[in-house]
């Protein structure tokens, strides 16, 4: 199922497990790659992290400020502790509402903002993690016609969140990392 239509934002989330897997996909994307990403990580509450540093692996990676405007170029991360949501003016919204799914931020709750904003140009992608957050996220994208893709529960080291997605999302596009960073590059190269 190849989708050749031009995307103009990629969501990628994930858990337990997912960070040597977006290193990987960075590692495979080109320093050219003009299409906004945005990542949505569980990390741990209130202890520093260096990631958005050590994720700046061919661009810098940024952590939004609230109402900051999405960059076509831009890699962004999800700030630790703050629900990550795209405005219908393409801004960044930071919220400090409950835990969803056990997770600020929520992986659901910025699919579902994507898919609100983006609908059908909106790109979610769902890696390795130890709970369910993010496949009700990735229905709505596909309800809105956008395209979806669960990393392989085969490669994942916490396979509980691609298979969480596989279950809701039977027809859902599997893929290793290899082939998720080959697929964002087909999509930039379709814009």
């Amino acid at each position: 199922m190849t989708d050749e239509r031009p995307y103009h934002l990629i969501a990628i989330g994930g858990s337990a497990g997912s960070f040597p897997v977006i290193l990987e996909i960075l590692k495979g994307l080109p320093a050219e790659l003009c299409i906004p990403i945005v990542f949505i990580i569980h990390r741990p509450r209130n202890v520093p992290s260096e990631m958005e540093s050590i994720l700046s692996v061919r661009k810098p990676m940024i952590e939004p400020e609230d109402k900051e405007v999405i960059e076509p170029c831009n890699l962004y991360l999800a700030p630790q502790n703050y629900h990550l949501l795209i405005e219908e003016d393409y801004s960044f919204s930071l919220d400090y509402s409950e835990l969803v799914n056990y997770s600020r931020p929520s992986i659901d709750v910025t699919f579902e903002s994507v898919a609100a904003v983006f609908g059908h140009k909106a790109v979610g992608i769902l890696l390795s993690g130890a709970n369910k957050d993010g496949s009700q996220g990735l229905l709505e994208i596909k309800k809105q016609g956008g395209m979806v893709i669960a990393q392989t529960p085969e490669s994942s080291e916490f396979p509980y969140m691609p298979n969480s997605a596989v279950e809701l999302i039977p027809d859902i596009l599997r893929l290793n990392p290899g082939e998720i960073a080959n697929m964002i590059i087909k999509m930039q190269q379709a814009r």
